[in-house]
């Protein structure tokens, strides 16, 4: 496990965004797992910057992302597709067929999380998982639980989510109140992760996560025992 410290949030989204490109770089058809809210925002400009300079070349990448919103459908401006679509797919070139997002409207999501399992499974796997971290320790939407989920479920987001996602919103009451997340089990299959924490808010929780036991009621807890985690976090 590295842990990688820097000072401005602009200094910690170079650092992310050059070692995804190196995953690029490396294996041009990779399949990166991709995070959505605040922190991995400025990584994917770094990576459109990187794109547009002839830097980098995401024709032959595919995606999966950890989760989205019950309810919303992907031309909704909450949804977590729609974040993909204006934070980074719209401006690289990659293959928007190639880009996949948990089904938050599918009428059966049992069905949808079982079959977004095999999706994963018949990619060969995760080569480079990007997470954020909450201050509970969730990471996708595996919320502080009494056991680890191994597959692709859904979850009653708690009620501290929903505060810190309002900002979204117009107000708290519109934040939806479930959601679909890839489990632990593709998260602790991928071959590497990067974990990216903004600011001093986020040292206590990543001192838990990393430095204190392993349990369900700090779900990222479950990272130590990956064998290939880098962290990388800011002062501001």
């Amino acid at each position: 496990m590295k842990f990688l410290k820097f000072e401005t949030y602009d200094e910690l989204s170079t650092a992310a965004a050059n070692i995804i490109a190196s995953q690029i770089i490396l294996k041009e058809n990779c399949v990166l797992g991709l995070a959505t809210g605040s922190s991995p925002v400025g990584t994917y400009k770094k990576l459109i910057e990187k794109c547009d300079k002839g830097e980098l070349d995401f024709g032959a990448v595919t995606s999966v992302n950890l989760d989205e919103y019950i309810g919303l459908d992907g031309s909704n401006d909450q949804s977590y597709r729609y974040f993909m679509n204006t934070n980074l797919f719209n401006h690289v070139n990659i293959d928007k067929e190639k880009t996949f997002v948990p089904g938050g409207c599918a009428e059966d999501l049992a069905a949808e999380g079982a079959a977004y399992d095999k999706l994963i499974e018949d990619l060969g796997g995760i080569d480079l998982q990007l997470l954020g971290i909450g201050l509970d320790g969730h990471i996708g939407f595996n919320e502080p639980d009494s056991v680890f989920t191994k597959e692709t479920h859904v979850v009653d987001l708690h009620e501290s989510t929903i505060k810190a996602n309002a900002r979204f919103f117009a107000n708290e009451d519109e934040v939806p109140k479930k959601a679909i997340t890839m489990g632990m089990g593709a998260i602790m299959k991928a071959k590497r992760v990067l974990l990216v924490a903004n600011g001093k808010a986020k040292w206590d929780i990543l001192e838990k996560a990393f430095f204190g036991p392993i349990t369900p009621e700090v779900p990222a807890s479950i990272l130590q025992l990956h064998p290939d985690v880098t962290v990388i976090y800011s002062e501001n």
